[in-house]
Order: structure tokens, then sequence, then C-alpha cells
């Protein structure tokens, strides 16, 4: 019950499959209550009222490039929970250009802007309108799910590796300002490649799955055990990690290569 008393706001589950889904199980596991929010279209798209009955809560439809969306979200979230917010997690990204099939050299600059300003702005926009309503409590953690590509070059990735560089600089910069102003901690996760439906719409994802897993000494970290992580990052034992961009890989983000990755390569006599 390491989160017992605390409450939260969890962006992005959609089904079963989704980290946020199991990030919700977890907290809620560990006596946490919290609200869930998703966009609209992504409300319609996945099965987020089965999760609000399960964790005995609600769901608050918003648009998270929407200030707008945003204040009420927050304000509502209060209302319904008795009090400020002691963890958010953002679980949100969308590449158009992917979702099109467009090339990372012939990019559409459209849906790049679209996509940065649903996958990395919005993370500032949640950052600054908790800010501006004083929403969060001291010591509070808010974290937003990340991936390698922000550093290395994963050639189908496409646009969404900026777009996780920017996230993932948002959480350094407002997490300074934060951590000043309120003691509020600002975090990123990078996860393993994961079986989520946003995942598996990658192109060749399968492959590169099986390759991650190769490559990492302990294996592709799971969707269940990232959402126990989120949750240990949202209790107070790490009251003292933030401005950190945190590998949750199985050890892939420091292994050059691994000797079963070096046997698919080797002449076999």
């Amino acid at each position: 019950m390491i989160l017992k008393g605390k409450r939260g706001i969890i962006f992005g589950a959609l089904d079963e499959r989704s980290i946020a889904w199991k990030v919700a199980e977890k907290a809620y596991a560990e006596g946490a209550t919290f609200t869930l929010t998703n966009a609209p279209i992504a409300l319609r798209m996945g099965e987020i009222n089965k999760l609000a009955e399960k964790c005995n809560t609600t769901v608050i439809p918003a648009d998270a490039t929407s200030l707008e969306d945003l204040e009420k979200l927050f304000t509502e979230s209060m209302e319904k929970l008795g009090g400020k917010i002691d963890f958010v997690l953002h679980s949100i990204g969308m590449s158009l250009n992917v979702r099109k099939g467009r090339h990372y050299t012939d990019t559409n600059y459209d849906f790049w802007q679209k996509g940065m300003d649903i996958s990395a702005l919005s993370f500032h926009k949640v950052l600054q309108t908790a800010m501006k309503l004083d929403a969060l409590n001291e010591w509070a953690s808010v974290l937003a799910l990340s991936y390698i590509a922000a550093q290395r070059v994963f050639p189908d990735y496409n646009d969404m590796a900026e777009n996780k560089a920017m996230l993932e600089s948002i959480a350094r910069s407002f997490g300074y300002h934060y951590g000043v102003a309120k003691k509020v901690r600002v975090n990123t996760i990078s996860q393993s490649p994961t079986m989520t439906t946003a995942g598996s719409g990658i192109k060749g994802f399968d492959a590169f799955y099986n390759y991650a897993d190769k490559m990492s000494p302990l294996g592709n970290a799971t969707a269940d055990a990232c959402a126990n992580y989120c949750v240990v990052m949202f209790s107070d034992y790490t009251r003292y990690v933030t401005m950190q961009n945190l590998f949750h890989d199985g050890g892939f983000s420091t292994t050059g290569v691994s000797k079963a990755v070096m046997e698919m390569f080797m002449n076999k006599e």
C-alpha cells in the first residue's frame, strides 16, 4: 500500500495492452485514488470505462493539447478526489507520419507539428496548467513515458524520435522550475519495446522487439514491470529523483552487443 492516501491523474489508458492501463491497476492495488483521462476520440475507440469500474473511479475526457480541457481536468479531478494531486502519468504519443506511412525523409510538416503537440508539447501544457492552478502537492511526482530513440537512431521510429527528445527536455527544464517552486519531481521513463496498441503500429515492430529482447541481458521489460516502476516513482521512496530519463529496458541502453545477437551473424560450421 505504498500509494495509500495519494491522489493522481493517469493519461492515456486505451485498452488492456496499454502501459497506462497497467499503471492504473497497480496504483489502485497500492492504495491510490485517481481519475482517468484520454482524448474524446480515444475514449470512443478504447475500453477505458471498464478500467474505471475496476478501479472505482471516473473518466474525465480531455484533449491534452487544449489548455481549457486541461484546466477542467485538474479542477474536476481535485473536486472528485478531495484534494490536490500527488502523481500524474503522461502516457501519450502519436505520429501521423508513421500512421500515414510517410518516410522520415519525406515528412509532412503539418503532420509533424500535430504529432509534436500531442506527444511532447502536451507534457509542457500539463505541467504549466498544474502549476498555474497550484494543483500538485509538495513532493508530487510527474512521469512521462519515453523511448531510447530520443538518443539513438531507429529508422522506422520516424519523427517520434524528435518528439521523445523534446519530451525528455521538457522534463528536465520544467523539473527544475517545479522543483524549486514546490518540490515537485518530473521524470521520464524510457521503456523497452512493449507489445501495446501504439507500439505495434510501428513498421517492423515484431522483428525489433525480438532483437531488443536478445540484446538486453535481462530481456525486454514488460508493461507490468513498467507499471511497477511507475508506482515506485510515484511513491515517497523516490522523493529525491527528478529531472531524469530513467531507462527501464533490461540493460539494452548500455549493451554494445550481446552474445545472442553475435551468434546470429557468426558462420556456423
